[in-house]
């Protein structure tokens, strides 16, 4: 048994999320570095050649450190979805005397004191979008073209996909799935990523179980090893510690009627998600995005301004290794 299989079977599986909208190659070639040797079991990034290089490049140094390389995961969409989006305006329509408070919101750095959203930055967390008093900001939705989901697979060869989904996108979600059989790579899991919220509002759990039924059936027919992704409260783990409640909550509603395989927790994880959890919860993991990168952002902004990679400054990236096992440890110890 892997590394990752043995991680998921005991508990104690850790995913980083790098953004399925992120495009910024720097900080994800340093963010893969240092967390897969923190001991990570597994990397999700966009399904982009460009972005998928740059974690590979990342693993590679933590490889040269003495860690074991975790599963790179490509994460797809069967719809539009919050996680597939980046924001945009244009600056000539913010008034001079503007604040800019869409500056002040934005974890991801991807909006400066001038000029519009840093595209390859942002990482669609939709929080600037009522931030601007104007209204000026909208979003654009980021989804593959079906033709081109099977070349990218085959030409990435990633360890694992991750499909996300929502109440009611079952025929879609089977057209996807296709589409990535198609591209012929041996996948070692197939995840997917769910929340309780759909196209008309939030379903309970038993309603959201039976959605996982209705994905489960395809995924075992054709043979793949699937792995749940319960996604609390998307991409708000940054936000503070009361966004754990929401993963937590999730997985004790759905477990009980939930189809065979492993449960993760991701939407809203942090720091203080473990602490939440009770012995017969039964979570398989935890995927942390926003908070892992928060962590690391000084040192990342640090890094940027001396004008190289984090992990090429050995100063740096001892101190951020430490902030990168302190997020993961409590779990690969559970």
């Amino acid at each position: 048994m892997s590394r990752a299989e043995a991680a998921l079977a005991a508990g104690r599986w850790v995913k980083l999320i790098c953004g399925a909208s992120n495009q910024d190659l720097a900080a994800i070639e340093d963010l893969c570095a240092l967390y897969s040797l923190a001991g990570v079991h597994c990397i999700d990034v966009a399904a982009d050649a460009a972005v998928a290089s740059a974690a590979r490049r990342g693993i590679a140094w933590a490889q040269g450190q003495g860690a074991e390389a975790p599963w790179l995961m490509v994460s797809l969409s069967d719809g539009e979805d919050p996680h597939f989006r980046k924001a945009r305006f244009d600056p000539q329509r913010c008034p001079a005397t503007c604040p800019r408070p869409c500056q002040r919101v934005c974890p991801a750095l991807a909006i400066g004191a001038s000029g519009g959203v840093i595209a390859e930055r942002c990482y669609g967390c939709g929080r600037c979008l009522p931030a601007c008093p104007l209204g000026l900001i909208e979003e654009a939705p980021q989804l593959l073209s079906p033709g081109a989901v099977p070349q990218l697979l085959a030409e990435l060869r990633p360890e694992a996909v991750e499909l996300h989904t929502q109440p009611g996108r079952s025929d879609a979600f089977q057209t996807r799935l296709a589409q990535v059989l198609a591209s012929g790579v041996g996948l070692r899991r197939l995840a997917v990523s769910i929340g309780p919220e759909g196209p008309a509002g939030p379903v309970g759990p038993e309603r959201l179980a039976a959605e996982l039924w209705q994905r489960f059936a395809p995924l075992r027919q054709a043979g793949l090893r699937v792995l749940w992704q319960l996604d609390g409260r998307p991409m708000s783990g940054d936000v503070g510690a009361g966004t754990a409640h929401a993963a937590v909550k999730l997985l004790r509603a759905v477990r009980p009627w939930a189809p065979p395989g492993p449960l993760q927790l991701a939407g809203g994880t942090n720091g203080s998600t473990l602490g939440l959890l009770a012995p017969g919860d039964g979570a398989a993991g935890v995927a942390f995005g926003g908070m892992a990168r928060r962590l690391l952002q000084p040192l990342l902004q640090e890094a940027e301004r001396r004008g190289a990679p984090l992990r090429e400054q050995p100063d740096l990236w001892r101190q951020a290794l430490p902030l990168a096992q302190g997020l993961i440890e409590p779990w690969l110890r559970r």
